[in-house]
Parts: C-alpha cells; sequence; structure tokens
C-alpha cells in the first residue's frame, strides 16, 4: 500500500512477530540471555512475564530459531484447560497419540517412556506453555509433577512458563510454594524509554528500507512513546498508522501535526487509550504507618494531663473571685455621705452625746488624715453649717464649774474642721 511511496519492501511496522525485526534493546537482550541460559543450563523452571505487546512471542520466536535440531519442542499456545487435559496437549505437540480412554497414570507413563527415549538418544525435551497466567491451580501442580521426570542426573523435560505479570501473582499463592521453589530463572520485559522508542523506530525502518532509509525525528518518535507508553505493539501500531496516514496526504516526511493527528484519531476510535500517569513518574499509594499501641497509649495520657490541669486552674480562679466577694460584702461599708448633722443648739439646750456610729466615723477620719500625714483640719468654707460640739471632757465640766458660763462662742473641731458652738 504505502510501501513503494517511503522505498519499503515489506511493512516494517507489522504485528506478526517476526524475530528479523527483533531491536535488541537492554531489556530484550537480557531476556534472551536469561532465556537461552535457562534452556541450555537445564536450570529448572524458565519464568519470563511481560504487559501486553511487551514483545515475549517475537522473544520467543527469536529463541526458538536458535535452537538446534538435537531438541524436540511442545509449545502450548491455548492454556484454558485442566489438568487431564493439559496432559493431553503436552503429548500430542510431542507428537504422541493418547490412547482413547486412556487414564491418567497410562497418559503419564506413555509420556515418561518418550522422555527417557529422547534421553538416551541425546536428545532434549523443552515444554514452552504461553500464555500461562491463564492455567488454573490444578494444571500448574500438573506442570510441577511432569518437572518429577527425572534420571539420577539431569531432568528429563525443560519448562518455560511465559506470560503477563499476573503470572507472578499466581505464583505467589500458598498452593503452589513447591513450583515456585523450582523457578531458577524468573525475568520481566519492561517497556521502552524515549530514547529506545527512537532506535525501535528506525530500526525497524532500516530493515524494511530498500534505499535511504525513512527517519522518524525525536520530537515524533517521543510524541509516539508517550501514546504507546513504550509497549512495541502499541508503537507498530501507531507508526504503521502514521504511514498510511502520510501516504494518504503525499507527505515524504513525517511530522509532529500528523503524528498528533493520528494518534487523535487512534484515540478517539479506541485503538490505543491515552495513558493516566507517567511510567517515568508513577504515583505512590499510600503507606499506612504501623501503630504502636503504647505510644498511642501514652499519647491519650498526656492529652487526659493537660485536660485534668486546665480544669484545676478553671475552678482555683473561680474559687478566688467568690472568696474575694464574700469578703468584700463581710467587711463594714463606709457611707458615701456623711449622715446628716442636727441643728445647732441654742445656749439653754444641752449639746446632744453622739451617736456610736458618729464616734466610729469620725475615729476613722481621724486615722485616715493622720495616715496621710495631714496635721492641719480643711478651711471652713462660707456658709457652712454649724455643728454639735464634741461630747464634754473632765476639764471641760472642771472649768465650767471654777468660773461658770460665758458667751457661747463658735469655734472648729481640730479634727474633723467642723463649727460648733462652745462655752468657755
Amino acid at each position: 500500500m504505502y510501501e513503494r511511496f517511503y522505498n519499503l519492501r515489506e511493512r516494517p511496522f507489522s504485528l506478526s512477530p517476526d524475530p528479523d525485526y527483533l531491536y535488541p534493546s537492554r531489556v530484550h537482550s537480557e531476556a534472551l540471555s536469561y532465556l537461552r541460559y535457562g534452556i541450555e543450563g537445564h536450570a529448572g523452571f524458565v519464568v519470563i512475564t511481560g504487559e501486553i505487546g511487551s514483545g515475549k512471542t517475537t522473544l520467543l520466536q527469536t529463541t526458538l530459531r536458535g535452537i538446534d535440531r538435537r531438541t524436540s519442542v511442545a509449545r502450548l499456545v491455548s492454556t484454558m484447560l485442566d489438568a487431564r487435559e493439559l496432559l493431553e496437549a503436552v503429548m500430542l505437540d510431542f507428537g504422541l497419540a493418547p490412547p482413547a480412554g486412556a487414564s491418567k497414570p497410562v497418559l503419564l507413563r506413555e509420556l515418561a517412556r518418550f522422555l527417557v527415549e529422547q534421553r538416551k538418544a541425546g536428545r532434549l525435551a523443552l515444554l514452552i506453555i504461553d500464555e500461562a497466567q491463564n492455567l488454573s491451580l490444578s494444571a500448574l501442580e500438573e506442570v510441577r509433577m511432569l518437572s518429577n521426570l527425572e534420571t539420577e542426573k539431569s531432568k528429563l523435560i525443560q519448562i518455560v512458563l511465559i506470560g503477563q505479570p499476573n503470572l507472578q501473582d499466581l505464583l505467589s499463592k500458598p498452593e503452589l510454594e513447591q513450583l515456585r521453589q523450582r523457578v531458577t530463572v524468573r525475568y520481566h520485559l519492561r517497556a521502552l524509554d524515549p530514547r529506545e522508542t527512537a532506535a525501535y523506530i528506525n530500526h525497524r525502518l532500516r530493515k524494511a528500507s530498500i534505499g535511504a532509509p525513512l527517519v522518524f525525528p525525536h520530537d515524533v518518535t517521543d510524541l509516539i512513546e508517550q501514546a504507546s507508553q513504550g509497549l512495541p505493539r502499541q508503537i507498530n501500531v501507531i507508526a504503521d498508522a502514521v504511514l498510511l496516514s502520510g501516504y494518504g496526504d503525499g507527505k515524504a516526511i513525517i511530522d509532529v501535526a500528523l503524528v498528533s493527528e493520528v494518534i487523535a484519531e487512534l484515540e478517539s476510535s479506541g485503538v490505543i487509550q491515552r495513558p493516566q500517569t507517567s511510567r517515568s513518574a508513577p504515583v505512590p499509594s499510600p503507606v499506612m504507618e504501623p501503630v504502636d499501641p503504647l505510644a498511642e497509649r501514652e499519647a491519650q495520657i498526656a492529652l487526659r494531663e493537660r485536660q485534668l490541669a486546665e480544669q484545676h486552674r478553671i475552678v482555683a480562679q473561680q474559687y478566688r473571685i467568690i472568696r474575694e466577694l464574700e469578703l468584700a460584702m463581710s467587711a463594714p461599708t463606709r457611707p458615701s455621705t456623711p449622715p446628716p448633722e442636727p441643728a445647732a443648739p441654742t445656749r439653754t439646750e444641752s449639746v446632744p452625746t453622739p451617736s456610736p456610729a458618729t464616734s466610729t466615723y469620725r475615729q476613722s477620719e481621724l486615722l485616715s488624715t493622720t495616715f496621710r500625714g495631714v496635721n492641719e483640719a480643711p478651711a471652713r468654707s462660707e456658709g457652712a453649717k454649724v455643728t454639735p460640739p464634741p461630747p464634754d471632757r473632765f476639764w471641760t465640766r472642771v472649768k465650767r464649774g471654777l468660773f461658770g458660763s460665758a458667751m457661747p462662742t463658735t469655734t472648729e473641731d481640730p479634727v474633723t474642721g467642723e463649727s460648733y458652738v462652745k462655752g468657755i
């Protein structure tokens, strides 16, 4: 279709697992080395996992191409089987015809006899189970039992399990502990990074080119890597659609505008899905820190102590306020204004004796004046009221008896400063 327009002998981004187009990236080269080591070294079970479209099948095809003719290979690609069906499928792929209606022990005996004959002939029996994540627990246990077929020096059959990442979860189940212990080679295929994606695309273009190869620039390959998440199958889908769209538009040079338009069409049609998060910076899942019961109890006690201390402070403050109010109410209250004074007595009237309250009031005034250091009584203002004289003292009465009464005069009390009538 577009091969002649771009000087290609064939479509370089076909979805078929062609070993000729295997790009030897770091992860694929390592996986290929592990796989060959496990097969040639008779290293027990070999497990290879990877995401959908990560290149597992192409890697397996490349491995099988390098196996010599002295290896008998049984490869299972349909794995929705129970234990007995799995045993029959293995025999059929090795070229054996299971006896009709034979029991399981008979099938195992026929398979063991075949494996012993292969070993006597100097041949290696290799069993490859693709899409192994679809096997049931009983079928996987049957695979483990097959690995028990061995001689005194080596195993009679070499087993390789290839599947998606959930194969690792399946093998981690407690029921498959014995099988997991027999896995000696394990490798997981990771996605390609931006640099490897650019090398992968241009590697395939060079392989399929007749003349000068078409080259995708780095800005284009970076865009393809983001949309494909670095998975080879998704890269092939996008790159093949880009070449087809470029041929339709007559574009000999692939640019970002063309690739962006193609990716948008593939996403809208559901052929590819836009990644939710970046592979280079995955969102970490929250980690729950273990709770220390002792530390938690100590924190609760400290909080309770702080609450009790606050309550004690509030109660003490309330008690102090109430006590001050009680003392204030029990103390004698000083009148805001002095009591009303009686009118000035005449000469014939007797001087009234002051009441105890008045004496107390004057004594308190005397103490207050003495404390302030004031010796002089305040000046009398004009129009001051005449107050009754203080009670007669002993020497006053003696003077009155010896010298008689004189005209009443007005004088001031040295203590209170009040005016009163006094006899001389």
